[in-house]
């Protein structure tokens, strides 16, 4: 059953598929293959490029298909499990007219995607009739101006419908799981490497639930390698110690200085930090092409270390190597900012060169800027911070944030949303009159396509299934990267604010969401879901791709662990968040 609606003299629309699709999706300068709409383009597939796009609903934060002619934004939406099984999304844009539609159930063609370069065979799934079978098929249809985010009222609408039908089920309570994310980044993650004075303090980016595992000859099954930010770094050193200050723990205390003198020895030649610290080489630039620094990479390792500064001195601490290099790296960013404010997107280390300008990854500057002017007395970081606000507000209007994650430089992810509100909400905090509030809200919507409305159902015999995970509230990575995970607490203070600024108890609500689904599978003891006490991972499988649907990646990430701190040590001073997040026990 495919329900259509034609978008007449509509050559070459936007689309949305919330957490899927964005409009053409990959953009052409993007190197990963994933899917992308071209409407010159075969209906092959081949080179995961077609003219037309149908994908089976979960894959989607909400099962709704947005399209966008010169007269009309129009959308379709259906629960995305129905009579006839679990439905689909779909569109097709070539020539003149373009199409959105509901399969009933699913369709993905003209190829499937499931997180590999090389695209799979298309799959279709049928209804059997029998006589005397009646089906009501239930779908809304959705009509407004055609401004770039006129989606916004329509997925408040259909979240709301969906939000009784989807319980949370939280496992612990937030001062159970922060002692647990505080004891899993201190015992799994946090560690010296090196021999005699040449150690080196890090947290690992990965830890393996099986610590049985190897390479065979007696190699690690764990990945010890250290970004300065995003997967690893500072922003989790920086909870962790955070958390023994408050909590009288010398180990966490301990291993969050470790670390965090550690990134602030990272300085590169340019002057702001490397990206990665690898066992193997030393300091490098990170995932980025050339040995380049990636701009979100070292802004939001500037942002934190900030951050550690500022509490350090609230508890009576100095750390002058740590000021020292947050002045440094600020001071590089506001010498390489352009004209426009634009903060660049790749970095030379040893020249300070911006090699590439695209995207929207330098939106954490934004905040750096202003806690470094406030906490060095530097009124001129306000004026950069305003500067790059302006420049990259272009992307929030436009609904296309793009560019904050290593592995996927210029596609649209949730992480992008994320800097994007932490950026804005702080610009509004900086100056309530300067017209950011608005900004704010545009990114936290945005963001919000990306987080799930449903709980998306596992089979029984799966992981996720057997523990009865509730994937409401969890974020789609990327519609490169088809997984949920938990990024979207590290904005969980921003969101909060924002709630308070705008009174909009939508935000509110979602960061509740938002909290509630990752008080799941943080491992309470050893043997829970098979990792170790206070392991989190970094991946859960709700669709068809990267794993099996249901499954769970069975490593323990730093980042994964230290959000969840970073968001519960937030969260333990916030009764309007927590009021109705009441523990549960899902043991099967």
């Amino acid at each position: 059953m495919r329900l259509p609606v034609r978008l007449p003299s509509a050559p070459d629309p936007p689309w949305l598929i919330p957490g899927a699709f964005y409009r053409e999706n990959r953009p052409d300068e993007c190197a990963r293959p994933y899917p992308r709409h071209d409407p010159s383009a075969a209906g092959t597939g081949e080179g995961l490029v077609s003219h037309h796009w149908a994908f089976r609903s979960d894959r989607a934060a909400l099962g709704a298909v947005f399209a966008w002619s010169g007269s009309a934004c129009v959308a379709l939406c259906a629960d995305e499990s129905g009579a006839l099984g679990q439905t689909g999304l779909g569109f097709a844009g070539r020539g003149k007219d373009a199409w959105i539609w509901l399969d009933m159930p699913y369709r993905e063609e003209p190829v499937r995607y499931v997180g590999l370069p090389e695209p799979f065979p298309p799959q279709v799934r049928y209804a059997v009739w029998e006589p005397g079978r009646a089906v009501r098929l239930r779908y809304q249809v959705w009509v407004a101006q055609p401004t770039r985010h006129a989606y916004d009222p329509f997925l408040r609408a259909m979240y709301r419908r969906r939000r009784d039908g989807a319980p949370l089920r939280p496992w612990v309570s937030v001062e159970h799981a922060a002692r647990l994310a505080a004891h899993g980044l201190a015992r799994w993650h946090f560690r010296r490497v090196g021999e005699g004075d040449r150690t080196v303090a890090i947290l690992a980016e990965t830890a393996a639930f099986d610590r049985e595992l190897g390479d065979g000859r007696g190699g690690s099954p764990d990945r010890e390698h250290m970004h300065v930010a995003w997967v690893s770094g500072a922003p989790w050193a920086a909870a962790l110690l955070r958390y023994g200050r408050l909590h009288g723990d010398s180990l966490a205390v301990e291993a969050g200085v470790a670390v965090l003198d550690t990134i602030a020895s990272g300085l590169s030649p340019s002057g702001t930090f490397w990206g990665e610290w690898r066992a193997d080489r030393g300091w490098t630039g990170g995932w980025n092409p050339s040995g380049w620094l990636h701009a979100r990479t070292v802004s939001e390792a500037t942002l934190f270390l900030l951050r550690a500064i500022r509490d350090e001195r609230a508890a009576g601490y100095r750390h002058p190597a740590w000021e020292a290099a947050a002045r440094s790296s600020l001071s590089f960013a506001a010498t390489h900012q352009r004209d426009d404010g634009n903060l660049g997107l790749y970095y030379d280390p040893r020249t300070g060169e911006v090699k590439d300008w695209g995207t929207a990854a330098g939106l954490p500057w934004i905040a750096a800027f202003l806690l470094g002017a406030e906490s060095f007395d530097v009124p001129d970081w306000r004026h950069s911070a305003a500067r790059a606000g302006r420049y990259y507000a272009r992307f929030v209007e436009d609904a296309f944030i793009c560019g904050a994650v290593e592995d996927v430089p210029s596609g649209p992810s949730s992480e992008d949303g994320y800097a994007a509100v932490m950026a804005y909400v702080a610009l509004h905090g900086a100056d309530r009159g300067g017209g950011w509030l608005d900004l704010a809200r545009r990114a936290a919507d945005w963001t919000m396509t990306f987080r799930y409305a449903y709980n998306v159902p596992f089979p029984a015999d799966t992981l996720l299934g057997a523990y009865d995970f509730r994937t409401r509230g969890a974020d789609q990575a990327s519609s490169c990267n088809q997984h949920l995970h938990a990024y979207g607490l590290i904005c969980l203070p921003e969101m909060l604010a924002l709630w308070r600024a705008t009174g909009d108890r939508y935000y509110l609500e979602r960061t509740r969401d938002n909290l509630a689904c990752f008080l799941q599978f943080v491992a309470r003891d050893d043997g829970d879901f098979n990792a170790r006490r206070g392991m989190v991972s970094e991946r859960y499988y709700q669709t068809d791709c990267f794993g099996p649907r249901g499954g769970l990646l069975t490593l323990s990430h730093a980042w994964s662990v230290g959000v969840l701190l970073h968001a519960c040590l937030h969260a333990l001073h916030e009764p309007d968040l927590t009021a109705d997040l009441t523990p549960d026990d899902p043991s099967p």
